[in-house]
């Protein structure tokens, strides 16, 4: 299977967009069934660069996420991301990991710090694990055979007190690391994309920074979504949420339209790609990209 750096440079050498998608582990027998004989193939036949599936708390979701990985490179062809997180595990049970993924194929890694699992409110270093992403990195480096992708927060990591350019500047330590690409958090203001992109470029930063997209499907998930991650609603976009209400069809339909118009500003200004977080949905995501005329 192809490295994801790869992909990135063939598309740029190419001129055309990577367009990727990203999924979680359902947590339901049904919901596992549904997600892989519905969903996947839905957006499979949309012919994505590539697609990502996350790394449930602690990692609470490993055996699934890499399933699902093995699922979609076998079953429909694509190149796929494991996502992989520091988060309660030893430096032994990550080269598991890695070693699982190699013997399954799989051969691109996103690197992440993750999250302090259910109930705690501070990530804490696990004994003989990393406390960093660009620990992370630099240990998948080591092992070989690995295209490594980090997270990157445009508007700074909610839990960086220090401000959004010190949490930039700490994804420059990722990148040097080792790190071939960026996928950022969502955001809804290009404004804060512009400002992180021009920001890396000054620190010399010339891996793809690949901004992440979300449609919004509903008000008050949206509202929930932000208020975890510390993204912005802009003003007027809260003001159309709050309009829409409980409806949440209309709040579909805003969403993809708002998409529509953020993906296509960003892709005129040169953005070496899009990454869709689709919830495990199809509808939303297919409409905006025949909206952009993406759907080969």
């Amino acid at each position: 299977m192809r490295f994801i750096q790869d992909i990135y440079a063939e598309k740029a050498k190419a001129g055309q967009p990577v367009i990727s998608f990203e999924f979680f582990p359902p947590k339901t027998e049904d919901g596992e069934r549904n997600f892989l004989e519905k969903t996947v193939p839905a957006l499979a036949r949309l012919q994505p660069d590539y697609c990502s599936v996350t790394y449930g708390a602690g990692g609470s979701t490993r055996d699934k996420t890499l399933m699902i990985v093995d699922r979609i490179q076998r079953g429909h062809g694509l190149a796929a991301l494991a996502h992989l997180t520091c988060v309660g595990s030893t430096r032994e049970q990550i080269r598991s990991f890695a070693e699982q993924a190699r013997a399954l194929g799989i051969r691109n890694i996103l690197a992440l710090r993750g999250d302090p699992p259910a109930g705690e409110t501070e990530f804490k270093k696990p004994e003989g694990g990393f406390e960093f992403a660009a620990e992370l990195v630099a240990f998948l480096r080591e092992l070989g055979g690995f295209s490594v992708g980090v997270a990157g927060f445009p508007e700074g990591h909610i839990a960086c007190r220090e401000g959004r350019e010190v949490d930039w500047q700490r994804l420059k330590a990722k990148i040097d690391a080792g790190a071939d690409f960026v996928l950022t958090q969502l955001f809804f203001d290009n404004g804060h994309f512009y400002a992180f992109r021009d920001y890396l470029a000054r620190l010399g930063v010339t891996v793809p920074i690949v901004p992440g997209i979300i449609p919004i499907m509903s008000a008050s998930q949206i509202k929930k979504f932000t208020a975890l991650c510390g993204a912005e609603l802009p003003a007027p976009l809260r003001a159309d949420l709050d309009r829409l209400g409980d409806n949440d069809e209309a709040a579909a339909a805003f969403g993809i339209d708002y998409a529509s118009r953020q993906c296509d500003e960003l892709l005129r200004t040169g953005v070496p790609g899009i990454h869709f977080y689709t919830l495990n949905r199809a509808r939303s995501t297919t409409r905006i990209l025949e909206n952009l005329g993406l759907v080969k």
